[in-house]
């Protein structure tokens, strides 16, 4: 059974960092490309950054650029996502999803939400003054 679960969310002031876990069992994720997504309350869900399997393409959504970093550990099986000097309006739902085709599809300057197949429960973080 396939189970993406992230961690690392919670509450954190403007400026201050956090950093995200998707751990993944039942798959390898040096298979896959990994991305991952947010959704704020009221709005639809949008990527923020993706990585290829071979971990040398990266994507980032213009809003996070300079200040998000995705990576992986193949060897625990887990992706991250560091965020720093976060942002009131980086509060959302955090979600990590696997792609099996391992490449970042991007298109519109958007991830491809629909080639990913297998996505985790999400985690909270929220930014507040």
């Amino acid at each position: 059974q396939v189970q993406l679960v992230e961690s690392g969310g919670g509450l954190v002031q403007p400026g201050g960092s956090l950093r995200l876990s998707c751990a993944a069992s039942g798959l390898g994720i040096d298979a896959y490309a990994i991305g991952w997504f947010r959704q704020a309350p009221g709005k639809e869900r949008e990527g923020v950054s993706c990585l290829n399997k071979e971990g040398d393409f990266a994507y980032y959504a213009d809003d996070v650029k300079g200040r998000f970093t995705i990576s992986r550990d193949n060897y625990w099986n887990t992706a991250y996502l560091q965020m720093n000097g976060l942002k009131p309006e980086d509060t959302a739902v955090y979600y990590c999803a696997a792609d099996w085709s391992g490449t970042c599809s991007i298109v519109a300057g958007n991830p491809q939400q629909e080639k990913y197949s297998h996505w985790g429960q999400g985690t909270h973080v929220t930014v507040f003054s």
